[in-house]
């Protein structure tokens, strides 16, 4: 029996699979969208348990993925309706935990792609939501433009002009912050 339909079943089982399977996924994109580790924990919960609780919503399996990110958007929605993250400072350590650590480089080299990484967390932070929540989707949620637009509810062509703003915002960011440090 597939996931989907264990999950119909209210199978527990089913569930912690569920949470493997996607909750690093799901809380990556959760904190790049409200730059707070622990409400993106939180949003990702609450995306679970609404999935568990609304699974027979779900049209096709194959669309598992989409919904849960869709769900997952949702939720960050709401938390930053909630709350104001203007004086939270990026926590780089989610950043690092998700990412793969299977790759083998010099000591100079991992120093300078965490510094990468924290300039682009910063970047991406200083960003408006609406900007944040199509460059996480694009790039690293990999979602193609149509996606998107399903996932938010927001028109393509929005979508369009809102990713192409937010690279120039980051661009721009990142020059700047170059310029600032003697790169």
């Amino acid at each position: 029996m597939n996931l989907v339909d264990r999950l119909k079943r209210k199978e527990e089982a089913a569930l912690v699979e569920l949470m493997n399977q996607y909750g690093d996924y799901l809380l990556r994109m959760a904190y790049l969208l409200i730059k707070d580790h622990q409400r993106a924990e939180e949003a990702v919960q609450d995306t679970f348990i609404s999935a568990f609780e609304k699974i027979n919503q779900l049209e096709k399996e194959e669309h598992l993925k989409s919904w849960l990110t869709t769900i997952t958007i949702n939720r960050c929605r709401q938390q930053m309706r909630k709350w104001s993250f203007k004086h939270i400072f990026p926590d780089i350590e989610i950043i690092e935990r998700t990412q793969q650590a299977d790759r083998i480089d010099s000591p100079e080299a991992d120093l300078l792609a965490v510094e990468w990484n924290e300039n682009l967390t910063a970047a991406i932070h200083a960003l408006d939501y609406k900007y944040r929540e199509v460059i996480t989707l694009f790039y690293f949620n990999e979602l193609k433009l149509a996606e998107i637009a399903v996932s938010t509810n927001i028109k393509e062509n929005t979508i369009k002009s809102r990713l192409k703003r937010a690279k120039k915002l980051l661009k721009d960011h990142l020059l700047k912050e170059g310029a600032h440090n003697g790169g």
